[in-house]
């Protein structure tokens, strides 16, 4: 089994196995994977602070929870794909400008120096987790020849990466996502596995 189709089986692996231990929470009103202390804070930050919010407002929070856990899974698994083969081509140090366009090094560079100086905790230790879903796509297409190994057609990439992009967007910024736009976030999932077939 090749890297790709192992960070891929992990990704939805999790995937159903957080969907299951969610679907036992639920059914059971219990926690599996919260310590006592977390409960108890979790708990106690519900207490306190949703009451203060309407009704609508928690119910439309609670639709979007899910979908952000699947569009958070599925960013993460695609970022993990990008950088497990771009290092097993270039070793460790393979973000620089020879590997990845320059100008999404320099903008990356901008991004982490904005963190920095907002003096808030860094978001990661790794260049990638500062790309947006356009990026990641130059990457992909700048390495197609290691990438051609996994994905079956760089313009299916492209297509399935621009909607993704498209759909985060309501997703990081807080907006209701629509029940087609719920069901394209399903079919991009799918067509996102679909490109390795």
């Amino acid at each position: 089994m090749s890297f790709g189709d192992k960070v891929k089986s992990f990704g939805m692996t999790n995937m159903l196995i957080e969907n299951d231990l969610d679907g036992i929470e639920k059914r059971f009103d219990i926690s599996l994977r919260d310590s006592e202390q977390s409960t108890s804070t979790a708990k106690e930050i519900e207490e306190t602070y949703f009451p203060q919010f309407e009704e609508a407002l928690r119910k439309e929070a609670d639709y979007m929870a899910k979908n952000y856990e699947l569009f958070y899974c599925l960013e993460k698994t695609i970022r993990n794909q990008i950088s497990g083969l771009l290092e097993d081509t270039h070793g460790e140090e393979w973000w620089n400008d020879t590997v990845v366009p320059q100008h999404i090094v320099g903008e990356v560079k901008k991004r982490i120096q904005r963190e920095r100086e907002a003096g808030i905790t860094p978001r990661s230790m790794e260049p990638l987790d500062y790309t947006n879903f356009g990026e990641l796509g130059e990457i992909i297409k700048k390495n197609w020849s290691i990438f051609a190994s996994v994905f079956s057609n760089i313009k299916a990439v492209e297509k399935v990466m621009f909607n993704l992009n498209t759909l985060r967007n309501p997703i990081a910024h807080c907006s209701m996502l629509a029940e087609d736009e719920k069901l394209r976030l399903e079919l991009s999932l799918k067509d996102w596995f679909r490109l390795g077939e």
